[in-house]
């Protein structure tokens, strides 16, 4: 049942993306003003779910000090190597509880974070520097990660965080974007202005988060910046995805060649994927043998497919 406080901040919403519309009339620039604190807009924090919430209870709490704030962290395991695990978007750490069962009886340390305005971590606002710092603190901390599992918002800020420097043995992106400039295209789509004003969007973003950079959208592109060559990649995306279409995660697996597998499941949508029976067995597989490993595992499930270097195009 929709309380009293979900429904004013549905009308309100629905006030702004009105009022976004209209300014587009009278100006592209100014439509984006009003659509900038939409856009960065995180929205309320995701409950913990009854299924995670044992995963999440047994954690080992700690924080870590990023950008002037404290943030949450969680470390389950003991095992030697660390998978660093990244959420996404209005995301949190439980997220990953299925995974993190998973590679834990495999003998594996799995740590994560929850970015400001997220999970347990204080703060009404994030953006992508956030992530990139936490991921930056921890490795200063941890030393190399085994791998780095991302979900969504958080597949797209590890590979860039790689991309930058960051050494890891291997990428896991689930629902990922592989760009950010899908995400500004998507939020005008969906708030039903045109591409003039997306470009204002993106432009005036662009300005407040990263002003040192001239055009800091081919940083977060997966195929203008691919993962350096030593780095293998596991793509994990569902084909039912409302949120970032399938072709986000094809295109970012066709970009990386020979080192990329790409497993498309189907029916799970865009968090359920973490837990889908077909993610769970290529995660660990990738995680334990690589790409080999992945190519040794006979994905027998009906609603799956793993496709080898440059299939990615008819698997759509």
């Amino acid at each position: 049942m929709t309380t009293i406080t979900e429904a004013a901040t549905t009308a309100a919403l629905l006030s702004r993306v009105a009022a976004i519309r209209a300014a587009e009339f009278a100006s592209p620039e100014a439509s984006a003003a009003l659509a900038l604190p939409l856009f960065m807009r995180v929205g309320g924090r995701l409950p913990v779910r009854p299924a995670d919430r044992a995963v999440h209870e047994s954690a080992k709490r700690g924080t870590v000090r990023v950008r002037g704030r404290d943030l949450a962290t969680y470390a389950w395991g003991s095992g030697p190597d660390t998978i660093l695990l990244v959420h996404g978007w209005r995301g949190r750490a439980s997220q990953f509880a299925p995974i993190v069962r998973e590679l834990r009886a495999e003998g594996f340390r799995l740590l994560a974070f929850e970015a400001p305005a997220n999970g347990e971590s204080p703060g009404r606002r994030t953006d992508i520097r956030d992530w990139l710092a936490a991921i930056d603190a921890l490795q200063a901390r941890e030393g190399r990660f085994h791998t780095i599992i991302g979900h969504s918002f958080g597949a797209m800020a590890a590979r860039a965080a790689i991309v930058d420097g960051i050494t890891a043995g291997g990428l896991v992106a689930v629902a990922g974007p592989s760009r950010a400039r899908f995400l500004v295209d998507a939020f005008a789509q969906r708030v039903g202005v045109g591409p003039t004003t997306a470009d204002a969007l993106a432009a005036r973003f662009a300005r407040r988060i990263l002003p040192d950079l001239t055009d800091p959208w081919p940083r977060f592109d997966g195929a203008a910046y691919p993962l350096p060559e030593r780095v293998p990649l596991l793509v994990v995306h569902d084909r039912a995805d409302r949120e970032v279409p399938a072709s986000e995660g094809i295109r970012l697996h066709d970009a990386h060649g020979a080192r990329s597998r790409l497993v498309l499941t189907g029916g799970a949508g865009h968090n359920r994927v973490l837990g889908a029976d077909a993610t769970l067995d290529a995660v660990t597989a990738f995680v334990t043998g690589g790409t080999e490993g992945l190519d040794r595992l006979a994905l027998d499930l009906r609603s799956a497919a793993v496709t080898g270097a440059g299939a990615g195009a008819g698997a759509a």
